[in-house]
């Protein structure tokens, strides 16, 4: 019983129709949570769907929670221990933890939890368990967290080294570092607000030289995350072809895959032996 209930709560596939029906009708009650955060006043309708709302997040917690040891693919106590610190666990307590402090409202002393309720924003997090678009674009993220790390420590160098520049290029537009880091990075941005600016010649040249390569190290993080995703596409869809074809035909398909897998890895030692 347990095992079924965790094949449908768990994001679908595509190819279990009771799990589908489930990520659709979760995704809609997140979305309908959320209207509330839009109005700034409180109306009784806002108030029964922030009930309703609360209610199947409680369920579906606990469904998970009883089904976390096929999650992690331990059978024992540890998996129900794990469970609760988990990312998405945590994600799921705090929209439903804002809910809840609505029973508080009799305790004036409890009144300062009341500010809990901005965390249901946290619910929109929710969605990341089944849209299949954001769990891709994190998969790319994790793949290419090497090149995004080395882009990002590039960007905070430079934007360290600007606003060193600029701080001592021209002091009077500048109050403090902070100050200069600021314009660094909105210049590196290429936003411009305008709020602080150089006003000499020598600083207004570092600005367009801090403009023009922001546009470059911007379009770093872009391109790689792109061409992430991209053969992250092409990746499902020979996945999905080859799943639809016949047995024999699939089995051909997976050994001219590693074939090549193979044929790649014997070109990198060479390339590495070569190198040596």
């Amino acid at each position: 019983m347990r095992e079924k209930i965790f094949k449908v709560i768990e994001a679908s596939d595509g190819n279990n129709l009771w799990s589908s029906l489930y990520d659709y009708f979760t995704m809609f009650i997140i979305i309908l949570s959320l209207v509330p955060l839009a109005f700034k006043e409180t109306y009784k309708a806002f108030e029964i769907i922030d009930y309703v709302c609360a209610a199947i997040f409680i369920v579906d917690y606990f469904l998970r929670w009883l089904t976390a040891d096929y999650k992690f693919g331990k059978r024992n106590v540890s998996s129900f221990l794990r469970y609760p610190f988990s990312f998405m666990a945590l994600i799921d307590l705090i929209s439903i933890l804002p809910s809840l402090t609505i029973l508080n409202a009799g305790f004036k002393l409890l009144r300062i939890f009341r500010l809990i309720r901005a965390f249901r924003v946290f619910r929109v997090f929710k969605a990341f368990r089944y849209s299949k678009s954001i769990r891709i674009i994190a998969d790319v993220l994790k793949n290419s967290k090497r090149a995004l790390a080395s882009v990002g420590t590039f960007a905070i160098g430079y934007i360290l080294v600007s606003a060193l520049i600029i701080f001592n290029v021209e002091p009077e537009s500048f109050d403090n570092f902070f100050e200069a880091i600021y314009w660094a990075t909105v210049s590196l941005t290429t936003v411009g607000y305008g709020d602080i600016y150089p006003v000499s010649v020598a600083g207004q040249i570092v600005t367009m030289i801090s403009s023009l390569f922001g546009i470059a190290i911007i379009a770093l993080p872009s391109g790689i995350i792109t061409a992430g995703y991209m053969k992250a596409i092409e990746t499902q869809q020979v996945e999905a072809d080859t799943s639809n074809l016949p047995k024999e035909e699939q089995a051909l398909a997976d050994g001219e895959q590693a074939n090549q897998r193979l044929g790649c890895d014997k070109d990198s030692r060479n390339e590495h032996g070569n190198d040596g």
